[in-house]
Formats: C-alpha cells, sequence, structure tokens
C-alpha cells in the first residue's frame, strides 16, 4: 500500500449498508485515490434483518457517538446500492439521499457486492455471493492488489450452477453470505471458500471502495438518484423481496 497521505488530504464519511442479512454503518477517515485504506473511528452492525428499517437511523447516530463527531463533520456519505434484499436496499436508498440533502454533502453509491469484497483481506481475487434464495445467487469478482482494486467480473445475477460455470478467474477466493450458505457446492466444485465465508462488514468495505477507487471516484445526484438493481439472467421477481 502506498504510503498515508498528510491529515489534511483526509474527509470523513459515513458508510452504511443494508442490502443483506446484517446492516452496517461506519464512520472512517478516508483518503480518495491513495491505496490507503481508510481509518475506521466506529462501526455498528444491525443482525436482524427485520430491524434494519427501524434500526438504521438509530444506529447511525450511534456510529457518530462513538466515533465523537457530530454530523457537521461528516463530508460526505457511502451507500451500498445492493443488489440485494427489495426492502432493504430501498432503505439505504432512502436515508442516503435523505442525509445527504440534510447535510449537503456529496453521496456516493457503490455495489454492496464491491463493498463485501473489500471487508477484510481475503487474497488479491475475491468473488463475492450474495444469497438470493433456493439455489440463486448475486455475483461479482474482485481484484485487489498494489495498483489498487479492479472489476473482473461485473454484478449478476443468476443460479449457483451459472456462476460456477461462467467465468471464475484463476485464484479465485469465494466470500460473501452466498458462499457460506453454498460452501458444499462451491468447494465441490473445486473452488475454495473463505475459512470463515468472507464476513465483514460491509460499511467498513464501502469506505475501502472509496479510497482505492472502486465505484468511489464520482459522487451521484442525489435528488435523482435511483439504486440499479441487478437483473437475474431468469427473471425471478420473488428474488428482491
Amino acid at each position: 500500500m502506498a504510503p498515508a497521505a498528510s491529515d489534511q488530504a483526509r474527509v470523513t464519511l459515513l458508510s452504511f449498508d443494508t442490502s443483506g442479512d446484517v446492516g452496517a454503518v461506519a464512520v472512517g477517515q478516508v483518503v480518495r485515490g491513495s491505496l490507503a485504506l481508510p481509518a475506521i473511528l466506529s462501526s455498528v452492525s444491525i443482525p436482524e434483518r427485520r430491524e434494519q428499517a427501524a434500526r438504521l437511523v438509530p444506529a447511525i447516530d450511534e456510529a457518530l457517538t462513538r466515533a465523537v463527531l457530530a454530523s457537521g463533520a461528516i463530508a460526505g456519505i457511502v451507500v451500498g446500492e445492493g443488489p440485494g434484499s427489495f426492502t432493504g436496499v430501498r432503505v439505504a436508498a432512502a436515508t442516503a439521499k435523505g442525509l445527504a440533502h440534510a447535510w449537503k454533502v456529496p453521496l456516493w453509491a457503490i455495489s454492496s457486492l464491491a463493498g463485501a469484497a473489500l471487508a477484510h483481506d481475503a487474497g488479491p481475487v475475491r468473488y463475492v455471493l450474495f444469497d438470493a434464495r433456493s439455489d440463486r445467487v448475486y455475483g461479482a469478482c474482485y481484484g485487489i492488489g498494489r495498483a489498487g482494486a479492479q472489476v473482473l467480473v461485473p454484478p449478476h445475477g443468476g443460479t449457483l450452477r451459472d456462476a460456477l460455470a461462467g467465468d471464475v478467474p484463476a485464484g479465485a477466493l469465494f466470500v460473501g453470505e452466498g458462499a457460506r450458505r453454498h460452501r458444499a457446492a462451491i468447494e465441490g466444485a473445486g473452488y475454495p471458500v473463505a475459512s470463515d465465508g468472507g464476513q465483514g462488514s460491509i460499511a467498513v468495505g464501502l469506505l475501502a471502495c472509496v479510497a482505492l477507487g472502486l465505484g468511489g471516484d464520482r459522487d451521484v445526484d442525489a435528488s435523482s438518484w435511483e439504486p440499479a438493481y441487478v437483473r437475474p439472467w431468469s427473471v425471478e421477481p420473488s428474488w428482491s423481496t
């Protein structure tokens, strides 16, 4: 990693994601484009999916309190834009847009899959899978190295069989809640799964995405932005409920 930049180059960002089973909120200091990992000031999880809508704003307040910060210290907001639970993605999007407007700060919308890929150190090639019920998954693969991070396989949706039969880059390690659930099938196909299933705070990973330039190189218009839902290969409306 490149040397840390000066404190003057650091910005304090709030990030959160409620696309999956566990919601996450984090506050951290980021040097954009420096390849320096973010300095995490606080991190809060929401372990129950059913509580995410009610608990997201209190969790944000808790994260700011733990970081000993007022909302005025936040220079920008980073939100996980899915794919995942339709309700969860919409809750995060609405909250992010509201806070960006109220605080008059930039909003970055980044794939939750990318956030999961950078949520922990799981090797240089990380294939993220999110569970989408039955044998269906959302997936994407990312490469992380000294030069930064890049998308190797873009976000997609479909069956686990389709994902494993597709383009799986050499050396890929499978991570994410989908990888945990389908560990036996993935390892049976000859691919490794992270020992802990690739658990980690997606909110922390989103901050790393901004630092490494993985989807965090531009902010969106909070007044008009809407989440970009990943379409499955075979359309199944129940995927996102």
